[in-house]
């Protein structure tokens, strides 16, 4: 069975980071099937981030490691992705994400940031080896109030470049 993994870098817990990622999850899982893993709300896990090898964090490395599709949502900080996610993203060797697809997402304050998911976390997640089929979402969350026509339009144009989604599937691929 595949599976879905929410990795959330925002040093807010329960965020509105973590409520897209959590939703963008529910899409993804709709469309391919795969079982939504419990969320990993980073800042839960802030103290263990620099222990090695750490019993709360080692558990959570693999879940992302076995997953089938991850998505790693920050929200904008300095026009990249937080350090909290990066701190936790190092525990991983090059190509350490081998074979799963992940799904870039950060929450955006201003449409000028739109383009950071690509040029900063993009580059993080293929060098861990990640498959990353889809343009990241740039979640604005002066939007937040209208997020279902959001996320339902990212996943219309998106969804169907994620391997095993429904669309595929019909196409044969």
């Amino acid at each position: 069975m595949s599976t879905i993994s929410v990795i959330v870098g925002n040093p807010k817990p329960h965020s509105r980071t973590r409520q897209v990622g959590e939703e963008l999850a529910q899409r993804i899982s709709a469309r391919t099937g795969a079982e939504i893993l419990p969320t990993v709300d980073l800042i839960d896990h802030a103290d263990e981030l620099f222990r090695w090898p750490s019993a709360a964090l080692d558990p959570l490395n693999e879940q992302l490691r076995a997953s089938t599709y991850a998505i790693i949502a920050t929200p904008t900080y300095k026009a990249s992705y937080t350090g909290l996610l990066k701190a936790f993203l190092d525990r991983y060797p090059a190509q350490g994400l081998e074979g799963v697809t992940a799904i870039p997402v950060f929450t955006i304050a201003s449409d000028e940031h739109a383009l950071a998911v690509e040029f900063t976390l993009r580059p993080l997640l293929v060098e861990l080896g990640a498959s990353v089929p889809t343009r990241g979402l740039a979640f604005p969350t002066p939007r937040f109030d209208r997020r279902d026509e959001l996320l339902d339009e990212w996943v219309s144009t998106q969804g169907p470049l994620l391997p095993g989604t429904h669309a595929q599937t019909e196409a044969g691929a």
